[in-house]
């Protein structure tokens, strides 16, 4: 293959219908500048008339120009009792002054007849005005064919009647939309091959739902029968199911099937576009997502480790440097010696496959994941259980007790925690030191940062950024133990630690603990 695939992100405005996804007036724009970078052909920006937000946000893309990709202001064909021209959603589009407007019209006869209320005449004149007069007013049209796939099922004539009314008015490309998310692969490709036998000047595009988990898989198969523009969103975000997923079809696309989508620079991007998205969305990156995710390329079992040391495909079916990514071992109590040794080469840990260290960081760290220590998602508690084995971290300062008192005089109203630490430094004074918090655990933290910047200043810039529990053996009930671990970060970089104990509190000062001793490390350069 080699013609080009245009990629129309629209996880601004259908990825933002997602549960739980809340973008701020200035996450929308992060997001815009990322996409640009990524270098997507087409940004869909939202509904210009439906709230002040996406009125503020098209203001503010008239004074910000991007580098590549054009932004494009989104809505409806006029209100059936409205003349065109007085239409305020179609006003708002104009307003919005984006060179391209797409347009969702109704395609599907069940919803012409119970949603929109017209009849099947009206609505083609409805099409046809609406495409006409954003035509007329400067504008490219797409046109998106709501329930496309439904409605042609129902009564493929009218469905397609649908479109030729869009294209002979001057739509630029009818995207054919799997709006319910119902439809399998062979139905999408079957369908789209249809549209093209009867309109083969039109340009198609596709946008797919994942309600069958097959929106990635439906909308390369309308690419391969025809589609020149696919639509979908970063991460799969949007309503039910979510939408089609861009960091899978990208690099299917472009990787594996040979399209010209994005070049080889951008596509190197995705990853990380993917990860900063998830954080402006306040969405928890999906580890297993497919290329793109922390274990796409993660190796648990020995076996595997020892045979991508020696031939990285032998267990990865792509570079994953070609979409940002990197090769991750996980070392733990399935792992062998050619895991530990790949993981301490990406630590910068020189060890000998037979050395007496190298088997004694083996047996330590299956020793602690019998504890119920986990180190596939913390390397930073794993490379400290390392470099301690070898002696090649430093003591920073002992913890000679610590104590967490709550304080809940009314259970319905947040308590006061207290924690006092008291810690012995490497050059010989002790810290005693007391602080409050919002619970235990940030107590503990406020506590030791009390105790520990006045001694070593670089940890001003050390943030929590994640907290999680998971309580292990669970049949035990409160006699269970307890696993934290903790993601912080400085501003540069982003590590996880992991503390285990019978009691929850210990668990997290352990957890606290790394992750302090980890920034200290990497203060010292490494």
């Amino acid at each position: 293959m080699s013609h080009l695939i245009e990629i129309y992100d629209t996880t601004l405005r259908d990825g933002a219908q997602g549960p739980g996804i809340k973008f701020t007036a200035d996450d929308q724009w992060r997001v815009a500048q990322e996409l640009d970078a990524l270098g997507v052909s087409y940004i869909e920006g939202g509904q210009p008339g439906s709230n002040p937000k996406a009125v503020d946000f098209f203001r503010r893309a008239r004074d910000t120009e991007l580098r590549s990709a054009k932004l494009v202001a989104f809505g409806s064909t006029r209100h059936p009792k409205t003349a065109v021209e007085d239409d305020a959603n179609i006003q708002a589009l104009l307003q919005a002054e984006t060179e391209v407007v797409t347009i969702f019209a109704k395609t599907s006869k069940m919803h012409v007849r119970e949603v929109l209320g017209v009849t099947m005449d009206l609505n083609l004149s409805i099409i046809a005005e609406s495409v006409a007069y954003l035509k007329a007013q400067g504008r490219r049209v797409f046109v998106d064919a709501e329930h496309f796939f439904d409605g042609y099922r129902a009564d493929a004539e009218y469905a397609l009647a649908a479109l030729s009314a869009a294209w002979e008015h001057g739509a630029e490309i009818l995207v054919l939309c799997d709006t319910n998310g119902g439809r399998l692969p062979h139905e999408v490709a079957e369908i789209t091959e249809a549209v093209r036998a009867r309109l083969p000047q039109a340009r198609l595009g596709i946008h797919t739902h994942n309600d069958t988990g097959c929106a990635v898989a439906n909308a390369i198969a309308a690419v391969r029968a025809g589609a020149v523009q696919v639509q979908g969103t970063i991460n799969g975000y949007g309503e039910r199911t979510g939408n089609a997923n861009l960091c899978t079809i990208i690099p299917n696309l472009q990787i594996k099937l040979g399209y010209d989508v994005l070049r080889p620079e951008q596509l190197a991007r995705l990853a990380h576009v993917s990860r900063v998205v998830a954080e402006l969305a306040n969405m928890t990156p999906r580890d297993h997502a497919p290329y793109v995710g922390r274990d796409a390329f993660t190796h648990k079992g020995g076996m595997h480790a020892d045979a991508v040391m020696k031939i990285k495909a032998s267990y990865e079916h792509i570079d994953p440097a070609l979409v940002g990514n990197v090769t991750h071992i996980a070392v733990s109590e399935v792992s062998g010696r050619s895991s530990l040794l790949q993981k301490a080469a990406e630590f910068d840990i020189r060890l000998e496959r037979d050395a007496p260290e190298t088997r004694r960081i083996l047996a330590r760290i299956k020793e602690l994941e019998n504890e119920g220590y986990e180190f596939e998602g913390a390397d930073a508690s794993l490379e400290l259980v390392m470099r301690r084995a070898i002696g090649q971290c430093p003591t920073f300062f002992t913890t000679k007790s610590f104590h967490v008192d709550v304080n809940q005089l009314d259970p319905d109203q947040p308590g006061v925690a207290e924690a006092i630490v008291k810690i012995a430094l490497a050059n010989g004074l002790e810290e005693h030191t007391v602080s409050e918090g919002r619970g235990p655990v940030d107590a503990l933290n406020n506590a030791l940062r009390k105790a520990l910047e006045r001694h070593y200043p670089e940890l001003r810039t050390l943030h929590l950024e994640d907290y999680k529990v998971r309580i292990l053996d669970g049949k035990l009930a409160t006699r269970a133990k307890t696993r934290v671990l903790i993601e912080s970060g400085d501003g540069e970089a982003l590590w996880n630690t992991v503390g285990v104990s019978e009691n929850i509190i210990t668990a997290s000062y352990l957890a606290l603990i790394d992750s302090i001793e980890y920034k200290l490390l990497r203060a010292r350069g490494r």
